[in-house]
């Protein structure tokens, strides 16, 4: 599994995408905190910019890759190697990849320009973001054979989880301002790994002060160490859930 690992970690490192991709978050980053002189307002205009690009880049790049890398894994299933052994490794590669170019495109000058907690609160969602993407994306490669349907699938999850899911959240505020909803709000909030990344670093940044008596029912779930702690444990539920689910699909898959 070591060697294999190895293999699509190097492969996955030289792929033009990848570097593309870190070129991109460094140019992002490097810009927003040298025209911002605040640096507390840089890190709102990257953390808007970063929970869109990398659940966009994690999820389409993952499928892209397992799907051309078809006749790969076939010739892998052929060799005496457990598929499990397969599918973790290509897991491992693709999240460990895409990890290393978020930390080195954006990681380097968020920990130069925020506060360190801050800096690695962000830099640590952002790497259980990318996680939590890759794993959706193998989830939609694993439910069609159909390269053109697993690209859909994974561009209508991101668009669902970056775009729809604000706009319902939104609906209910509406709809039921009347109503102390704001308990429920929080939960929803565990629904979406990205509204999740987002009310956790908007807390670390002290952001939740205009956000009234939500903001303050937000501080007090995941505000805390222990809600930290919380927001963690769901992201790496958003990771295992849909990665293992696909490793049930992949193992029982006539390829």
């Amino acid at each position: 599994m070591n060697k294999l690992l190895k293999h699509i970690l190097l492969d996955i490192l030289h792929n033009k995408t990848v570097i593309v991709y870190t070129i991109t978050l460094a140019a992002f980053s490097w810009t927003v905190f040298g025209l911002e002189n605040n640096a507390a307002k840089g890190m709102l205009t990257l953390l808007n910019i970063l929970l869109l690009i990398i659940p966009l880049v994690s999820s389409l790049f993952s499928t892209i890759y397992l799907y051309n890398s078809a006749e790969f894994i076939e010739l892998l299933v052929s060799q005496p190697i457990k598929r499990t052994a397969i599918w973790k490794s290509l897991f491992a590669g693709l999240a460990a990849s895409l990890s290393l170019a978020f930390l080195a495109g954006a990681g380097i000058p968020i920990l130069l320009y925020a506060e360190p907690v801050t800096a690695w609160v962000m830099i640590g969602s952002g790497i259980l973001l990318t996680l939590v993407f890759t794993a959706v994306a193998f989830l939609a490669c694993v439910l069609t054979r159909d390269k053109a349907k697993g690209i859909g699938v994974s561009i209508m999850l991101w668009l669902y989880f970056a775009l729809l899911f604000d706009a319902i959240v939104l609906f209910l505020f509406f709809q039921f301002a009347d109503y102390p909803i704001e308990k429920l709000v929080v939960l929803l909030c565990a629904l979406s790994p990205i509204d999740l990344c987002r009310v956790v670093l908007l807390l670390h940044l002290d952001v939740s002060a205009m956000m009234g008596y939500t903001g303050a029912v937000f501080r007090d779930y995941f505000g805390t160490g222990g809600g930290l702690a919380l927001s963690a444990t769901l992201l790496l539920l958003w990771i295992i859930v849909p990665f293992y689910i696909s490793l049930a699909r992949f193992k029982n898959k006539d390829l």
